[in-house]
């Protein structure tokens, strides 16, 4: 009886502690978090797209403007996540996550891109509902990066 008293008290301060909630109101608004600490973002998926350059330094070129252009939206705090995807059949080449939740302003914020704009890739836009707690990342990713692209 002793013991399974003492194992419902372990069960009841571990569900406590799972269920505790530390709500930071001020973080939360400072996010932009909604009562699920949650907001709108756009997710980009970066296409291959219908040019192909073969000249190697006009292809060097634009994939420098690319990844300028990736660090100037990131500075601007326009752009929280970018990367690109390994070989697949989709031809799916990479992904950003930009903090607008309006399809018309990343259209505009894309123009930016060399690479974009060349038709090198293409883009599809989608509305994502994901963590407010996103726009941290960068800040955390700052720290352990050694070596820029």
């Amino acid at each position: 009886m002793i013991l399974r008293l003492k194992w419902i008290n372990l069960l009841l301060l571990v569900g406590g502690l799972v269920f505790s909630q530390e709500f930071d109101a001020q973080l939360a608004q400072s996010l932009g978090a909604d009562e699920y600490g949650m907001k709108m973002y756009s997710f980009v998926i970066l296409k291959t797209g219908p040019t192909q350059i073969e000249d190697q330094e006009a292809s060097a070129k634009l994939m420098r403007g690319h990844l300028d252009n990736i660090r100037r939206l990131a500075q601007e705090g326009q752009l929280i996540v970018a990367g690109p995807f390994g070989k697949n059949e989709l031809n799916y080449r990479g992904l950003f996550i930009l903090t607008t939740d309006s399809p018309e302003k990343a259209h505009e914020l894309l123009k930016t891109d060399p690479a974009i704009a060349a038709g090198v890739f293409e883009v599809e836009i989608i509305p994502w509902y994901g963590g407010a707690a996103l726009g941290t990342y960068l800040e955390t990713q700052k720290r352990i990066t050694k070596t820029n692209p």
